[in-house]
């Protein structure tokens, strides 16, 4: 198989970044990425990790690709797949029990991770190792500088999204 390559792109802040799917390394969760691909939302910055900016969706692969080529200390570049069950049902994430509709009670966040340092541990749950399914080849660092921009001046009314490089 060719390399497939998509685009990572922040609308409001007018910056996008190319990167290369790791069909060898993560082949279940890049084919379920790029089957579904559009994706993406509301961008937020994260908090625990470090350097990572994230969107999340409900979960879209016909079957959940489970763990492969995972890592809890992302670098530059790298793109993780994190799948996330009853966190919208979790009184500690300020939700109410029940609150979210069934269909969205299994999230997917898909992250980029921006600089150095990243450790992705949680104080309420622990080690949360994450699935590398992609890495920036170009214009990473005009990306981390918007993503820089995130942390310092705010995620409100920025959309994350990752698409086909050919689209």
């Amino acid at each position: 198989m060719s390399d497939r390559f998509i685009t990572i792109t922040l609308h409001k802040r007018g910056v996008s970044a190319r990167a290369r799917l790791l069909d060898d390394e993560a082949p279940r969760t890049a084919e379920a990425i790029w089957a579904a691909l559009p994706l993406g939302d509301q961008v937020f910055h994260g908090k625990f990790a470090r350097n990572e900016i994230y969107t999340l969706t409900p979960a879209f692969a016909e079957v959940e690709p489970g763990p492969e080529n995972t890592t809890v200390t992302p670098i530059p570049g790298d793109l993780c797949y994190f799948t996330f069950d009853g966190i919208l049902d979790n009184p500690a994430y300020g939700y109410e029990m029940d609150s979210a509709p069934a269909q969205h009670r299994l999230l997917i966040d898909l992250a980029v991770f921006y600089g150095r340092n990243n450790l992705l541990v949680n104080g309420d749950v622990g080690w949360v190792p994450g699935n590398v399914f992609g890495t920036i080849v170009d214009g990473l660092d005009e990306f981390a500088a918007a993503c820089n921009d995130i942390w310092m001046g705010g995620a409100r009314g920025e959309k994350l999204t990752f698409t086909r490089a050919d689209e």
